[in-house]
This record gives structure tokens, C-alpha cells and sequence, in this order.
């Protein structure tokens, strides 16, 4: 059996909480083209009621509702406006409107969403974009979580941490306030539609949360496996993610330079149609290269001149051991060493037990395999199992520093913590 004695898990905890929320469109008020006949004159109903107050009224209403939740949101004011400019189908049939009456319509037609009070798991981790602050031989990075609330609903939020000369690890106070992007762009494509994403400069990288937006991501943004991508000295975020309607699922991309404005796209081509893909952080022979999983069993090489379009593929990895016989998966991009990519995997076993593991791919030609792990890097110690989802432990993709892979993982999918793994005794550990 593999001996893990050089697996160090770190005292270093996050975990849901329940008080960080978003404001999010009241239903059945959301934007006009969605709403039914019903539900337009229901909220025709509420402005007309609200129309009904008289002006001291609405401005101590307003005042009531400002009390009660400004002190938990950002411009508070400026997003009960936005939203009456959305529902402007429902007050077109009505008189001219006061600011103060817009104002207290647009809140009628919002909810607080908590976006994380189920859980927080699911990270991926990459150097930050600006190291500025990184302390002497260690560096700063960005990790990305899955934040899951009610109604399993899955967004995207982000921390920021260090990792110290000597590998220890901190991770930066979490924001008290959340906050939403505004749209910038969307774009109507053939796969679907292609949306730009801003946020404000006076949000903290914590207070960001990327909360579905389009049809096919209505139940959620699930998964992103972040790399930074090198290309001709420019370097470039990108994630991988699974978009989830309630009723299918398909691979989207997600693209940044900064985490402050994304752009998020669908993938076309048959290995989109899964989940679970995983960007190369650089091309390989001038092409794009990709880990997918279009079977749900097996682990692909992907080769794409287009970044956005996936089809063919050569299996490269299939379940070997006794702790992956149900499917194996990637557990984030490869990580490029002197020695090859170091490819995580995440394998399934008995009563659907996961675990993680890892093999070492050729690094002119990925789709040799030059060794992988017979048993695994790291399974559910008694105090992970419970959770969600018992028995699970699982990484969207972890990063190199030194001698030392960081490894960010989630446990039962629920709440998340931290490993780190000395390179070299990992790769001793390793079988051909």
C-alpha cells in the first residue's frame, strides 16, 4: 500500500456560513420576457398596491427597508433602481413613477440569497495575478471554490491566501459583504450565449460571486477547474466548469486576466457534453490540449486548434485499481514538472467512496503514461466522511510552489481544507 507519510493535511479550515448573502430577483417578477400571464399581473399587483401609498408612505416604507438591510449590501439604492428598470414591462401600464416609488418597487421584486449556507467546496487554486505583496520566497494565490445554497444552487466565489517559503499556508479574511457583476456584454452564438462580466474595484476579491446567469446555467455553476495559461508570455485565466439547467449539463469556459472582468462561453463538439474537462496550461505541438471525460468512465487527450471547440479524443487512463473501479476523473489541470505533467485523478470505489490520486503523463506526448498510483494520495479520514455527501474527497486542481504541490480539496461536499505534498517523494511513490 502507498504510504502517505509525506501528505501533509493543514489545520486550515473554510467552511459555509450562512450570513454572506446576494441580492437576487424576486420570482415571479423576473425579467419581463420570462414572466407568464399570471405572473405579470401579479406584479402588476404589487406596483399598483405600492402605488396606493402615499408619498410619505413610500419614503418611510423605504427608509424601513434601508434600516433593516443596507448595512448587508453594497449600494443598496442603486440596485433596487437597476432592478425597476428591468420590470419596466410591469410599470408601463401605470403612472409616472417617483424616484422614491422606484426605489421601493425595485425591493419589492429582490430576495437575499444565501448563497453558501449548504455548503463550500470543490476549490481549484492558481498564483495570483499580482504578487506584489507575496511575502519573500513564497507567493500569492486565488482559489476558487463551488459556494452551494437552497435549492442546491451552485455559484462561483473566490478567496485570496499565501503560501509562506516553508509552505505553510493563510488564507485572507473573508469579505463581510457579497456582491453580483453587472453584465457588460452578451452575445447570442450557436452553442449559446457568450456573457462579459464586471465588477466593481472597490469589491474584494472574497466579495465576488459569479451567480448563474444564462438558461443553461440555471441550476448552476458547478466545478471550475482554473489554470493559468501561458501563450507566448502572456498569461491568461481560464476555468472550465459545468453548467448545470436542472435537466442537462454541458462544459462552459470561463476567461480572465484580473478576477475582476470574466467572459464566460460555451464549448461546442462532443466532449463538451460532459463534465469534468480540464485545460493544459499551455499548448502542446501548437495546439490546444484538453483531459475530458466524454464516457463517463475514462480519462481522454484532447487536441483542438479552437479553444472553444472539443470533438475525438484518445483514452488514455481507465480504471485500474480496486479504489477507481467505478470511473476515474481529472482533479484539475496538469501540473508541468522537470519530469512530465503530474495529472490528479479522483477515483470512485466501494459504496461510491472517492479518492484521490494521481499519475505522471509524457511531456511531449500526454497520452503516455509514465507512471500512476497504485493507491491513493489522499482518501476520507474518519473526521471527512460526514457531510452532504458522505464519503468524498475531491480537488479541482491544486498547484505547484517549489518543491511542493498545494493541494486544496473539499470533503464530503460540504467544506474544504488543505494538503501539501512533497514533489519528489510523491513521484518515488509513484509505479510505472
Amino acid at each position: 500500500m502507498l504510504q502517505t507519510t509525506f501528505l501533509n493535511r493543514q489545520a486550515l479550515y473554510l467552511r459555509p456560513d450562512p450570513a454572506r448573502v446576494i441580492v437576487r430577483p424576486f420570482k415571479p417578477a423576473t425579467e419581463p420576457r420570462d414572466l407568464n400571464p399570471t405572473d405579470k399581473t401579479r406584479a402588476n399587483h404589487i406596483v399598483s398596491r405600492v402605488l396606493a401609498l402615499d408619498s410619505q408612505a413610500v419614503v418611510s416604507q423605504l427608509d424601513d427597508v434601508l434600516e433593516n438591510f443596507e448595512g448587508r449590501h453594497r449600494n443598496l439604492l442603486e440596485t433596487f433602481e437597476a432592478r425597476a428598470e428591468v420590470m419596466e414591462q410591469a410599470l408601463a401600464a401605470h403612472v409616472v413613477f417617483s424616484r422614491p416609488q422606484r426605489q421601493l418597487i425595485g425591493a419589492y421584486f429582490l430576495h437575499e440569497y444565501s448563497f453558501e449556507a449548504s455548503a463550500l467546496f470543490n476549490p481549484s487554486i492558481v498564483p495570483h495575478p499580482d504578487q506584489s505583496d507575496a511575502p519573500n520566497g513564497g507567493l500569492r494565490f486565488v482559489l476558487s471554490l463551488r459556494a452551494t445554497g437552497e435549492g442546491h444552487v451552485s455559484s462561483l466565489t473566490f478567496r485570496a491566501g499565501t503560501v509562506a517559503a516553508d509552505g505553510g499556508l493563510s488564507i485572507d479574511p473573508t469579505a463581510r459583504l457579497a456582491s453580483s457583476p453587472r453584465i457588460s456584454r452578451r452575445t447570442s452564438t450557436p452553442d449559446g450565449d457568450r456573457i462579459e462580466l464586471a465588477f466593481n474595484a472597490e469589491e474584494e476579491l472574497s466579495e465576488r460571486v459569479i451567480f448563474p446567469i444564462t438558461d443553461s446555467q440555471a441550476n448552476g455553476i458547478e466545478d471550475a477547474r482554473f489554470v493559468e495559461f501561458s501563450d507566448e508570455g502572456r498569461k491568461t485565466y481560464y476555468a472550465t466548469y459545468t453548467a448545470y439547467s436542472g435537466r442537462a449539463i454541458r462544459s462552459e469556459l470561463l476567461e480572465t486576466t484580473d478576477f475582476m472582468s470574466f467572459r464566460l462561453a460555451p464549448l461546442g463538439g462532443a466532449a463538451a457534453r460532459n463534465k469534468g474537462m480540464a485545460l493544459f496550461p499551455r499548448k502542446i505541438g501548437g495546439k490546444y490540449a484538453m483531459i475530458a471525460r466524454q464516457d463517463n468512465e475514462n480519462l481522454y487527450l484532447i487536441y483542438s486548434e479552437d479553444l472553444y471547440t472539443w470533438d475525438g479524443g484518445q483514452a488514455i487512463l481507465k480504471p485500474e485499481f480496486p479504489w477507481e473501479f467505478v470511473q476515474i476523473g481529472n482533479c484539475g489541470s496538469p501540473i508541468e514538472l522537470d519530469e512530465g505533467w503530474l495529472l490528479l485523478t479522483h477515483g470512485v470505489g466501494p459504496v461510491r467512496k472517492y479518492s484521490i490520486g494521481a499519475a505522471l503523463l509524457d511531456k511531449r506526448d500526454p497520452s503516455k503514461v509514465l507512471a500512476r498510483s497504485r493507491e491513493p494520495l489522499l482518501r476520507p479520514e474518519p473526521s471527512e466522511r460526514e457531510g452532504y455527501v458522505p464519503n468524498v474527497v475531491y480537488t479541482c486542481g491544486a498547484l505547484r510552489h517549489k518543491d511542493r504541490i498545494i493541494l486544496p480539496y473539499a470533503m464530503s461536499d460540504t467544506f474544504a481544507s488543505f494538503a501539501t505534498i512533497t514533489i519528489s517523494t510523491l513521484l518515488n511513490a509513484m509505479q510505472g
